[in-house]
This record gives structure tokens, C-alpha cells and sequence, in this order.
């Protein structure tokens, strides 16, 4: 076997060292959800609308709202709610910076920088019943959602840059992986039995801090990206002992000669800000296939189902929905494991055109489960049936495959720039679906996955038509698959004048 094809351990560590940001990110998404009423109830405590002893709303209230329950006053909906968007919207924010962040002192160091920010969001939501919780926990949740903004890059971006060819799909595909798991741990441990109660949930909360105290010790002793070193600081035997550390001893001239004509090119090119790569014709096709692949991803409804789950489980009768939510947790992870394995075998644009069409067709089941499972009991069992097959299409390809396919598609110079975009984009949607779906399942009701089948579809024959397999091809060869319809395009666009300046004349 090719020695440079092996995994060596300081390339393990390196790639794990990494995803202890994604599984932070994952943990962050999902910590919110299992202590919500526990936490309500602080926010009412705090806000001074709920009065612990009495058990009643309290302050100038009428006897009407004292029957209310506390999660429902509107000053505590308004806090809640804000405390789970305002996570989105500091990724949103943050996902513009990730250009900057990495190439100002380098991928390794950019990621040790953002740490601090990490920490400083655990010790907030830890610390919480210290001062006011709900304006502690907000705090929180805002930088933490800029810390993960970033690393949602940076990660994807440092791991596309140290894999070698041949497993660049599988290793990219871990990013994706963290986030699952993180999203699985915190739903176990947010259980009330666990930490999910009145005395442990700000320990629950500031948890998700923990995996960048860790990672602040092994980031430095993981070698920075050769191609960083190489293209953007010029530094070729630095980039050389990084090879040679992550893939072992071989011969690293191929990759360097790779990389100096990248550098070249580069060179020639002026800087790709992100305003510049929006306006750029050059890399217009690249650039819609990245965003495509992250809005197919967000639009998807993969996150109305985590949010529909538990209430199709109780509908089943599933007596404790809860952990049949778990249980989908569980076939997440056990489905991105899946993909890790067929990514490099199967191919990106195969495996995200297969998750795509078969999260399509459970749309379309679980719109008549829904439909019908007050008239004939065993169409909940097609509704749980969806929700379990939905998820796992969505791991196989549309989950983590658009997270590293963006850095695969551009080359160092733009790469940076295309990656915030990408992200933002990402971030975006994210919080464009949780705003809004409240509003749209409420006006659709059961017919709510219509709407995700149509869209899922739209995304199928996009990418179908548009987006060309990455699977085992150099940096160098991707952007030459562009390049080659790029020609294709403007000689057709050439001849289709020369054609319409001949019948002009001949109409002459």
C-alpha cells in the first residue's frame, strides 16, 4: 500500500483533536431542548411572574392568569425563545469571520484562539443562577453560537487541507459525526433523572465548554496544514515536516508540486474576499453548488422532524416518546458511520443524490401516516417508520457530505472566503426554518411534509444535473472539471453569436 495513503496516528489526533469543535456544536444544538421547563420555570422565578412556594403566577396578575402555566407568560416565551435563536443568530454573525480567522496566524492557532470564546459560553450558562439566569444564559448562548459559527469552518476547512486523497470523503465526513454524537449526548444526559432537573441543568448547560478545555490541550501538539504553510505563507520545508508528520515517511515531492502550481495560480490571481467571490464569473458555478448543497442540507426538514419525533411517538402510543427520540438519535450516529464508510467507495454525489430521493419518498409517507392516523391505527407506524428512514437518508449524504465538499471545490485562494459563505448560508437557513416553521406547520398542519417533499426534489435534480463527483480527485482536477464547463459554456455562448451575426447578414 501507498505510504502516503496511510493513517498515521499524529493524523488520528489531529482529525479528532479537530472534531472536538463539532462535537461541542452538536451538544450546543441539542442541550436547549430536553430541560425546557425547568428551565422556564427559573426564567419565571428570575422575572419575578412566578412564585416557587404558592406554585401560582404572582405579581399584577388576575385570578384568570394564575392558571396559567409559567411557560406560557409572555415575558418567558419571549426569553426562551430568544435563548434558543440567538445561538443561530451569533453563528450567522460569526461564519463571515472564518477567512479571517484562518488565515491570520493558521488553522491550528485560529482554533485555539476561538476556545477562549467557548469557555467563556460554559462559564456563563454554568454559572448562571449567580446573577440573573435568563440574561446569563442568553449571554451564553450568543457566544457560543459565534464560537461555533467559526469552528464550523475552520473545522471542515483544517481537516479538507491535512486528509490524504483517498480519504479526504471519509475523514471530512467526521465533522458531521461529532455533531450526531454530541447531539445524542446531550439528549441522554438532558434526561430529568440525569441532569435535565431543577438542581443539575446549569451544570447540563455548561457542559458544552468542556470538549474545548480538552482540545485546548492537543491542538498544539497537532501539525499545522501544509497547504497553509505552502500556499498562503510561502514556507515550503515547514509544509514538508507537516507532510511527512501526518502521512509518515514517503516522498512528499507529488504533493509540494501539487501545491506549487496551486500557489502559482494563486499568485496570479488577486485576493478572493468574500464581496469579490460573489461578483467573480470565475468561480459563479462553484460557488452555487456549495451554497445549493448547504440550503438542500437546512432545507431539507430534518429539523422539523426532530422537532415533530416525540409527538408522532406519543401518538404511536409509545409510552415514553422521549426515548424512542433518543432512539433516533441513536440511528443518526449509527447512519453518519454509514456514510464514513461509503463516502470514499460510493462517491459524494452518489450517496447526497440517494439521501436526497429517499428523504423525498418519507416525506411523501409521513404526509399520509399524518393524514390518516386517526382513521387506521397502523399509519402511525408508518409515521414512525418515516421519521427513523428520513433520518438516516439524511446521514448518508445531505448531512455531512455539504460540510467538506466546499473546501474540495474551491482551491486555496477562495477557499476561505467560499467557506464563510457556505457557512453563513448554513446558519441562515437554520434560523429561517426554526422562525418559521412554528408558523408553517400550523398552516399546513399534516400536510407540513408536502412542502419538504417538493423542495427535496428540487435538490435531487439539481445536483443530478450540476454538481460533478469530487470522490478521488485533486484539488487541482476539481477545478478543472469547472474550468472544462466554464469553455464548454463560453464557446457555446461564442458560436450562438456567430450564429445570430450569420443569419443577421444572410437576413441582409
Amino acid at each position: 500500500m501507498d505510504s502516503a495513503k496511510q493513517l498515521t496516528g499524529t493524523l488520528a489526533l489531529a482529525v479528532f483533536t479537530a472534531v472536538l469543535s463539532s462535537l461541542q456544536y452538536g451538544y450546543s444544538l441539542g442541550v436547549i431542548n430536553a430541560p425546557q421547563k425547568v428551565i422556564e420555570k427559573h426564567y419565571g422565578l428570575a422575572l419575578g411572574v412566578w412564585s416557587e412556594r404558592a406554585g401560582v403566577l404572582s405579581g399584577n396578575t388576575t385570578e384568570e392568569d394564575e392558571f396559567l402555566d409559567v411557560g406560557q407568560h409572555p415575558a418567558v416565551v419571549m426569553y426562551w425563545s430568544l435563548s434558543v435563536a440567538i445561538f443561530s443568530i451569533g453563528g450567522m454573525l460569526s461564519s463571515f469571520l472564518v477567512g479571517f480567522v484562518g488565515d491570520l496566524r493558521g488553522r491550528i492557532k485560529g482554533m485555539l484562539m476561538v476556545n477562549v470564546l467557548a469557555v467563556a459560553a460554559g462559564l456563563l450558562m454554568g454559572l448562571c443562577r449567580m446573577w440573573k439566569p435568563h440574561i446569563m444564559i442568553i449571554s451564553g448562548r450568543a457566544v457560543m453560537g459565534f464560537y461555533c459559527g467559526l469552528t464550523s469552518g475552520l473545522v471542515p476547512m483544517y481537516i479538507g487541507e491535512i486528509a490524504p486523497k483517498a480519504y479526504r470523503g471519509a475523514l471530512g465526513t467526521l465533522h458531521q459525526l461529532a455533531i450526531v454524537i454530541g447531539i445524542l449526548i446531550s439528549q441522554v444526559i438532558g434526561l430529568d433523572f440525569v441532569f435535565g432537573n431543577d438542581d443539575m441543568w446549569p451544570l447540563l448547560l455548561g457542559l458544552s465548554g468542556a470538549p474545548a478545555v480538552l482540545q485546548t490541550f492537543l491542538l498544539p501538539l497537532c501539525p499545522e496544514s501544509p497547504r497553509y504553510l505552502y500556499i498562503v505563507q510561502g514556507k515550503e520545508q515547514e509544509a514538508r515536516k507537516s507532510l511527512h508528520r501526518l502521512k509518515g515517511t514517503y516522498d512528499a515531492t507529488p504533493d509540494l508540486e501539487e501545491m506549487r502550481r496551486e500557489k502559482e495560480e494563486a499568485d496570479r490571481e488577486p485576493s478572493v474576499s468574500i464581496l469579490s467571490l460573489i461578483r467573480s464569473s470565475v468561480y459563479r458555478q462553484q460557488l452555487s453548488v456549495a451554497l445549493m448543497m448547504h440550503l438542500s442540507q437546512q432545507l431539507s426538514g430534518i429539523n422539523a422532524i426532530f422537532y415533530y419525533s416525540t409527538a408522532i411517538f406519543a401518538r404511536a402510543g409509545v409510552a415514553q416518546p422521549v426515548f424512542a427520540t433518543i432512539g433516533v438519535g441513536v440511528i443518526n450516529t449509527l447512519f453518519t458511520l454509514v456514510s464514513v464508510a461509503l463516502v470514499d467507495r460510493a462517491g459524494r454525489r452518489t450517496l447526497t443524490l440517494v439521501g436526497l430521493a429517499g428523504m423525498c419518498c418519507c416525506a411523501v409517507a409521513m404526509t399520509v401516516g399524518l393524514k390518516f392516523q386517526n382513521e387506521y391505527s397502523w399509519m402511525s407506524y408508518v409515521s414512525m417508520s418515516g421519521v427513523f428512514l428520513f433520518v438516516s437518508f439524511f446521514e448518508i449524504g445531505p448531512g455531512p457530505i455539504p460540510w467538506f465538499i466546499v473546501a474540495e471545490l474551491f482551491s486555496q485562494g477562495p477557499r476561505p472566503a467560499a467557506i464563510a459563505l457556505a457557512g453563513c448560508c448554513n446558519w441562515s437557513s437554520n434560523f429561517l426554518i426554526g422562525m418559521t416553521f412554528p408558523y408553517i406547520q400550523t398552516w399546513l398542519d399534516s400536510y407540513v411534509f408536502v412542502l419538504f417533499a417538493v423542495l427535496l426534489l428540487g435538490f435531487t435534480v439539481y445536483i443530478y444535473l450540476r454538481v460533478p463527483e469530487t470522490k478521488g480527485k485533486s484539488f487541482e482536477e476539481i477545478a478543472a472539471v469547472f474550468h472544462k464547463d466554464r469553455k464548454k459554456l463560453a464557446q457555446g455562448s461564442k458560436e450562438a453569436t456567430e450564429l445570430q451575426q450569420l443569419k443577421t447578414s444572410t437576413d441582409a
